[in-house]
């Protein structure tokens, strides 16, 4: 395979970025808990969302695959195909966050090219935060493939337990509060024309609000409300969703329970296939109050 030297020879530079404040992660967490039925306690609704370290990290990711196609005849398309995160800990509010991005590989699609790209984050005192790994396509471009494109990886083994199903909607108004809280503008979700002119029969719901939405259903029902348990969630998106559609979720954990395997289907067919949501265990409470101790003095 041909390597792409505008690629693999130039990383970009590791970008600095500020994390929300308290504030703001707490309208993101809002906003993805709109179509949750469930209550928090105060504590656990000043959690980050899992989901978060994305939002930090995507601005980058979409300069960088645009970038890719900026010699195109026309503006190239970016539909996410995939997303897996995993989660050293929890964003601290407005904590400065370091992100390294590398472009993994490329491989041609009927459409165009498939990318895959890595995102490692990193926050205040060098710790480790977070990896993430993202799959797109970029339509109507041509790039020689490079690199590889690596296999999920997603928690194996355990035996499942039993499944619970559930019965949501996007409601209509979330669109527009997700672009607000997350920096998506992307008129796919925002306008009916331009959303019809991409192919879309109106505008859809952002994919990793949908996601967010099945981790935060995972935190109440897997982790007793503790989104700071969290420490991995991905899958694969099929299909857009439409707001107010119905979205049957079925929510299937391992015995024993560190990780909820989750699929997410429309009327019109899977929307999210393969997902997954690891969970550390419970931590007692003598510890909890001796980590906190320690953390005080």
């Amino acid at each position: 395979m041909t390597e792409s030297p505008t690629v693999l020879g130039t990383r970009p530079a590791p970008e600095v970025v500020q994390a929300p404040t308290a504030a703001g992660m707490a309208a993101y967490r809002e906003v993805v808990r709109s179509a949750v039925t469930a209550t928090q306690s105060a504590a656990q609704q000043s959690q980050p969302s899992p989901v978060q370290v994305f939002v930090l990290a995507s601005h980058r990711a979409d300069q960088t695959v645009r970038a890719l196609g900026a010699e195109a005849e026309q503006t190239p398309t970016v539909v996410h195909l995939s997303q897996e995160i995993w989660l050293q800990r929890p964003v601290q509010p407005s904590e400065q966050i370091t992100i390294e991005l590398d472009v993994l590989g490329a491989r041609r699609d009927a459409r165009g090219a498939r990318l895959s790209l890595r995102s490692v984050l990193t926050g205040a005192g060098g710790q480790a935060l977070a990896e993430l790994v993202t799959g797109v396509l970029l339509t109507g471009v041509t790039i020689e493939p490079f690199g590889e494109i690596p296999t999920s990886a997603a928690p194996t083994g355990g035996t499942a337990g039993e499944s619970t199903v559930l019965t949501r909607a996007v409601p209509a108004e979330m669109p527009p509060r997700y672009a607000d809280v997350s920096g998506d503008d992307n008129p796919i979700h925002l306008d009916t024309e331009a959303a019809q002119a991409a192919g879309f029969p109106g505008v859809i719901a952002h994919g990793m609000s949908v996601m967010a939405l099945i981790c935060e259903e995972v935190i109440d029902r897997y982790a007793d409300g503790d989104a700071e348990r969290v420490r991995g969630v991905g899958g694969r998106f099929s299909q857009p969703v439409l707001p107010e559609e119905s979205l049957e979720i079925a929510l299937t954990p391992d015995e024993d329970g560190h990780v909820v395997r989750f699929s997410c289907k429309t009327p019109r067919g899977p929307a999210i296939k393969s997902g997954w949501v690891e969970i550390t265990p419970a931590q007692p409470a003598s510890a909890a109050t001796e980590e906190k101790q320690v953390g005080d003095v």
